[in-house]
């Protein structure tokens, strides 16, 4: 089963690692296990850790300027910006990808907006208003805020809808959740990597409302993988209950409105720690990287789902919205 992650932080990886002096990030450290597990594309996002210890506007030149030297230097993948450029990569099987944004910290405070004009002139095509700062334009889920959106960050939205990006509500606030719900106002918007509040109450995760409204404007929800969003008890917290999950996403929304943003971790290090801690521990049980994909959906089948059904969910559902929202 071929499969489109809308969720990845290896652009974390390709900065830390380009920047103590290694090359060819992605094929070296990242495209063995992507290929092993089915994944045709993804969204790779500019993230920047606001709650460390590095300057926001340095951190994020430091990422254009790593990622636009991997890109020259590869030939494993190619940025693609609409669907009929995706669709293209697709059928040549190169591996491609959508440059994304999560956390607007750098441009949070641009009355002009020009700074996430910057962001789209990199290439990004979709975007994050937080990550778990709060920032110019709204609260992250983290923040425990009841607030919502900023003027200008109401503002950030409406300009994301005119240059055609994916807005993406993971990480945001309940508050700011439904500001985007009201301004969208029927166009799609998606939850690139959230879950079910119904098995995790944790704040990063959707309730059933918010479930609905992102199925009304016919959006779509990826699946995470991180242990805390899958159960509170770790224990628990594994494939399977993922896939209840997914199950539950469907029961809600319909099979139309669910897909994969699965957030590995196996590889992100503290951009601050030289000695280079990483997020392992985050993974649930037998979901720990890309290369164990298809053991998700070997259990989606085992629960006796079509071939079709699990298409939509793999990548068909996704696709649908980059062709809607990117044209």
């Amino acid at each position: 089963m071929r499969c489109f992650d809308a969720h990845s932080d290896i652009w974390a990886d390709v900065t830390n690692k380009r920047m103590r002096g290694e090359t060819n990030v992605f094929h070296n450290r990242h495209f063995e296990n992507i290929r092993k597990g089915g994944v045709e594309g993804s969204v790779l996002v500019v993230w920047v850790d606001t709650l460390g210890k590095r300057d926001v506007e340095t951190r994020t030149h430091d990422i254009f300027r790593c990622v636009k030297d991997e890109i020259a230097e590869t030939k494993d993948f190619r940025i693609v910006k609409t669907y009929d450029e995706m669709l293209k990569a697709r059928e040549e099987g190169i591996f491609y990808i959508f440059i994304g944004v999560e956390g607007m910290a750098y441009a949070s405070n641009d009355p002009s907006l020009a700074r996430l004009d910057e962001y789209y002139d990199f290439g990004a095509r979709h975007g994050i208003l937080t990550w778990n700062e709060e920032n110019g334009f709204g609260h992250s889920a983290a923040s425990g805020s009841t607030e919502g959106l900023s003027s200008l960050g109401k503002r950030a939205v409406l300009h994301m809808i005119e240059k055609k990006m994916i807005v993406d509500t993971s990480h945001l606030n309940e508050a700011g959740f439904w500001d985007i719900a009201r301004i969208m106002d029927g166009r799609p918007f998606i939850a690139s990597h959230s879950n079910c509040r119904v098995f995790s109450d944790h704040p990063r995760n959707l309730t059933d409302d918010q479930l609905k409204a992102i199925k009304d404007a016919n959006g779509c929800v990826g699946l995470n993988t991180w242990n805390e969003f899958v159960d509170p008890d770790r224990r628990k917290a594994n494939v399977q209950r993922l896939a209840d999950h997914c199950e539950h996403m469907i029961d809600v929304m319909g099979i139309d409105h669910v897909g994969c943003g699965f957030d590995f971790c196996d590889y992100i290090e503290d951009p601050d720690d030289s000695e280079g801690s990483d997020f392992s521990s985050g993974a649930v049980t037998g979901l720990e990287d890309p290369s164990k994909i298809p053991a998700f959906f070997d259990i989606l089948r085992e629960r006796g789902m079509r071939e079709d059904e699990l298409a939509k969910i793999a990548y068909g559902n996704f696709h649908r919205i980059i062709k809607d929202v990117l044209g």
